[in-house]
Protein backbone atom coordinates (compact mmCIF):
# COMPACT_ATOMS: atom_id res chain seq x y z
CA UNK A 1 0.00 0.00 0.00
CA UNK A 2 3.36 2.33 1.13
CA UNK A 3 4.41 2.07 -2.23
CA UNK A 4 1.78 2.77 -4.09
CA UNK A 5 1.19 6.13 -2.20
CA UNK A 6 4.59 6.88 -2.81
CA UNK A 7 4.20 6.50 -6.84
CA UNK A 8 0.90 9.29 -6.76
CA UNK A 9 3.45 12.27 -6.04
CA UNK A 10 5.28 10.95 -9.14
CA UNK A 11 2.29 10.46 -11.26
CA UNK A 12 1.39 14.29 -10.81
CA UNK A 13 4.52 15.41 -11.34
CA UNK A 14 4.86 13.66 -15.09
CA UNK A 15 1.31 14.84 -15.90
CA UNK A 16 1.70 18.68 -15.12
CA UNK A 17 5.05 17.84 -16.99
CA UNK A 18 3.51 17.26 -19.89
CA UNK A 19 0.83 19.58 -19.57
CA UNK A 20 3.01 22.45 -19.37
CA UNK A 21 4.94 21.06 -22.11
CA UNK A 22 1.91 20.89 -24.61
CA UNK A 23 0.62 24.10 -23.27
CA UNK A 24 4.28 25.72 -24.64
CA UNK A 25 5.27 24.08 -27.46
CA UNK A 26 3.08 25.28 -30.32
CA UNK A 27 3.03 22.49 -32.35
CA UNK A 28 1.06 20.44 -30.17
CA UNK A 29 -1.07 23.40 -29.38
CA UNK A 30 -2.26 23.97 -32.54
CA UNK A 31 -2.48 20.34 -33.17
CA UNK A 32 -4.83 19.97 -30.13
CA UNK A 33 -6.88 22.92 -31.44
CA UNK A 34 -6.71 20.49 -35.02
CA UNK A 35 -7.96 17.46 -33.48
CA UNK A 36 -11.19 20.14 -31.94
CA UNK A 37 -11.48 21.30 -35.77
CA UNK A 38 -11.79 17.70 -36.70
CA UNK A 39 -14.32 16.89 -34.42
CA UNK A 40 -16.40 19.30 -34.74
CA UNK A 41 -16.69 18.52 -38.63
CA UNK A 42 -14.77 21.47 -39.46
CA UNK A 43 -12.19 20.12 -42.11
CA UNK A 44 -10.61 22.81 -43.82
CA UNK A 45 -9.70 24.54 -40.26
CA UNK A 46 -8.76 21.31 -39.16
CA UNK A 47 -7.16 20.46 -42.26
CA UNK A 48 -4.96 23.90 -41.98
CA UNK A 49 -3.59 23.43 -38.24
CA UNK A 50 -2.90 20.32 -38.64
CA UNK A 51 -0.33 21.09 -41.49
CA UNK A 52 0.65 24.46 -40.00
CA UNK A 53 1.35 22.28 -36.84
CA UNK A 54 3.38 19.37 -38.78
CA UNK A 55 5.34 22.05 -40.21
CA UNK A 56 6.90 23.25 -36.99
CA UNK A 57 7.78 19.84 -35.89
CA UNK A 58 7.38 16.55 -38.29
CA UNK A 59 7.38 14.17 -35.27
CA UNK A 60 4.48 15.34 -34.26
CA UNK A 61 1.98 12.28 -35.04
CA UNK A 62 -1.20 13.71 -33.73
CA UNK A 63 -0.41 16.62 -36.61
CA UNK A 64 0.10 14.06 -39.19
CA UNK A 65 -2.31 11.67 -38.24
CA UNK A 66 -5.59 14.82 -38.23
CA UNK A 67 -3.63 15.98 -41.51
CA UNK A 68 -4.32 12.71 -43.11
CA UNK A 69 -7.98 12.18 -41.78
CA UNK A 70 -9.14 15.59 -42.42
CA UNK A 71 -7.37 15.26 -46.36
CA UNK A 72 -10.00 11.85 -46.24
CA UNK A 73 -12.77 13.83 -45.03
CA UNK A 74 -12.16 16.85 -47.59
CA UNK A 75 -12.25 14.45 -50.02
CA UNK A 76 -15.66 12.71 -49.02
CA UNK A 77 -16.83 16.31 -48.46
CA UNK A 78 -16.40 17.42 -52.39
CA UNK A 79 -17.52 14.01 -53.31
CA UNK A 80 -21.16 15.19 -51.69
CA UNK A 81 -21.04 18.96 -52.94
CA UNK A 82 -20.21 17.39 -56.53
CA UNK A 83 -23.19 14.95 -56.35
CA UNK A 84 -25.47 17.84 -55.47
CA UNK A 85 -24.43 20.19 -57.90
CA UNK A 86 -24.90 17.37 -60.86
CA UNK A 87 -28.08 16.74 -59.29
CA UNK A 88 -29.88 20.17 -58.87
CA UNK A 89 -28.42 19.80 -62.73
CA UNK A 90 -30.45 16.65 -63.29
CA UNK A 91 -33.18 17.82 -61.78
CA UNK A 92 -33.71 21.32 -64.03
CA UNK A 93 -32.98 18.70 -67.01
CA UNK A 94 -35.92 16.21 -65.84
CA UNK A 95 -38.36 18.94 -65.03
CA UNK A 96 -38.53 20.04 -69.20
CA UNK A 97 -41.22 19.09 -70.91
CA UNK A 98 -38.63 17.02 -73.54
CA UNK A 99 -35.78 15.39 -72.52
CA UNK A 100 -33.67 15.08 -75.83
CA UNK A 101 -31.04 12.20 -76.51
CA UNK A 102 -28.26 15.09 -75.84
CA UNK A 103 -29.63 15.64 -72.51
CA UNK A 104 -30.13 11.70 -71.44
CA UNK A 105 -26.26 11.30 -72.76
CA UNK A 106 -25.26 14.36 -70.05
CA UNK A 107 -27.52 12.61 -67.28
CA UNK A 108 -25.41 9.33 -68.23
CA UNK A 109 -21.94 11.18 -68.44
CA UNK A 110 -22.91 12.85 -64.76
CA UNK A 111 -23.88 9.67 -63.26
CA UNK A 112 -20.82 7.72 -64.04
CA UNK A 113 -18.10 10.70 -63.32
CA UNK A 114 -20.12 10.85 -60.06
CA UNK A 115 -20.02 6.84 -59.28
CA UNK A 116 -16.79 6.77 -60.91
CA UNK A 117 -15.53 9.43 -57.98
CA UNK A 118 -17.15 7.35 -55.37
CA UNK A 119 -14.91 4.35 -56.12
CA UNK A 120 -11.68 6.47 -55.43
CA UNK A 121 -13.03 6.93 -51.72
CA UNK A 122 -11.06 4.92 -49.18
CA UNK A 123 -12.31 6.12 -45.94
CA UNK A 124 -10.60 5.04 -42.92
CA UNK A 125 -11.40 4.06 -39.52
CA UNK A 126 -12.02 7.07 -38.02
CA UNK A 127 -13.80 8.44 -40.89
CA UNK A 128 -17.21 10.36 -39.93
CA UNK A 129 -20.01 7.87 -40.22
CA UNK A 130 -22.00 10.70 -41.78
CA UNK A 131 -19.95 11.01 -44.19
CA UNK A 132 -19.17 7.99 -45.34
CA UNK A 133 -23.70 6.81 -45.48
CA UNK A 134 -24.38 10.45 -47.37
CA UNK A 135 -22.00 9.51 -49.86
CA UNK A 136 -22.88 6.04 -50.32
CA UNK A 137 -26.41 7.25 -50.58
CA UNK A 138 -25.38 9.57 -53.48
CA UNK A 139 -23.90 6.84 -55.16
CA UNK A 140 -26.50 4.44 -55.03
CA UNK A 141 -28.75 7.20 -56.38
CA UNK A 142 -26.88 7.84 -59.07
CA UNK A 143 -26.23 4.21 -59.82
CA UNK A 144 -30.16 4.10 -60.13
CA UNK A 145 -30.33 6.88 -62.00
CA UNK A 146 -27.55 5.23 -64.63
CA UNK A 147 -29.46 2.23 -65.17
CA UNK A 148 -33.17 4.09 -65.45
CA UNK A 149 -30.78 6.17 -68.02
CA UNK A 150 -29.02 3.32 -69.86
CA UNK A 151 -32.28 1.76 -71.12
Amino acid sequence: MKAKISFLPFIFLFFLIVGVFLSFNQSYEKSLKAKYFYETTQYKKAYSLAKESFGLDIYNRMASTIMAQSKIALKYVDFIDEAKRYKLTIDKIANQEFISDADKAKIKMMCEIVIESYVKLAPSVVTDKKLIKQSKYYNDMFEKLLATVAK
